[in-house]
């Protein structure tokens, strides 16, 4: 059985890609999910948290995976966790058999281009409220994991599916094309999806998303690792 790991974003959870893990699970793969250190929905909580932390929790999951998947696991991160996916994909090479990255923040908007994105008001005041009340150390420790990942791209070499919507208001689309240029996978794909935002798997085209990442990873588990 191919196995999965998934991992959620920054100031998320495992929902924002539990309709991926369980279109996977539907198809016979094995998904496995996890919290995040400090994802508890408490401000309190999260301001213990970091991203060395973070990837020593991923680290985990994944090594304990790994144990019960000889041929590699597949790794799937959304937003921060697929910069997390990243590290991993480069610390332990020998382990992930593949690597999916939906809406990977190598450029994240800034504040001015979220306004202008976002656009609606309703839209507008959803997303000031839940970035005013993250505490300024866990903003601090994203934007030194998304600045830290720019050396680690060039150090992976399992194969990488990435998936970016074209109306994102927290990614600039150029970084799916940044990625592509610059991970050391010997074959990539980029897959951008027409009119979808940073939740991927909701969007209007949300089955063409589900159905693109099984294909990618149905493609690469016959093939052996890297």
């Amino acid at each position: 059985m191919e196995h999965c790991l998934f991992i959620h974003g920054f100031t998320g959870g495992i929902f924002e890609i539990s309709p991926l893990a369980e279109y996977a699970e539907r198809r016979g793969l094995k998904a496995h999910t996890f919290t995040l250190g400090g994802h508890t929905g408490r401000r309190s909580d999260l301001a213990r948290f970091g991203r060395a932390e973070w990837l020593r929790q991923a680290e985990g999951e994944l090594t304990e995976l790994a144990k019960a998947a000889a041929a590699g696991v597949h790794v799937i991160g959304f937003s921060m966790g697929a910069l997390l996916a990243c590290h991993l994909a480069n610390r332990y090479r020998e382990m992930v058999k593949s690597l999916t990255l939906l809406a990977a923040p190598v450029f994240p908007l800034n504040p001015g281009e979220i306004v202008r994105t976002l656009g609606k008001p309703a839209m507008l005041k959803n997303y000031f409220r839940k970035f005013g009340s993250t505490p300024l150390r866990a903003n601090r420790e994203f934007n030194l994991l998304v600045r830290e990942s720019f050396t680690v791209y060039p150090g992976i070499s399992a194969p990488a599916l990435i998936v970016q919507g074209t109306r994102d208001h927290l990614v600039k689309t150029r970084s799916a094309s940044y990625l592509q240029q610059h991970l050391g996978s010997p074959r990539s794909e980029v897959l951008m999806v027409e009119g979808s935002g940073h939740l991927l798997c909701y969007s209007e085209e949300k089955d063409k998303v589900l159905s693109e990442v099984l294909r990618f990873i149905s493609m690469e588990k016959n093939t052996g690792m890297e």
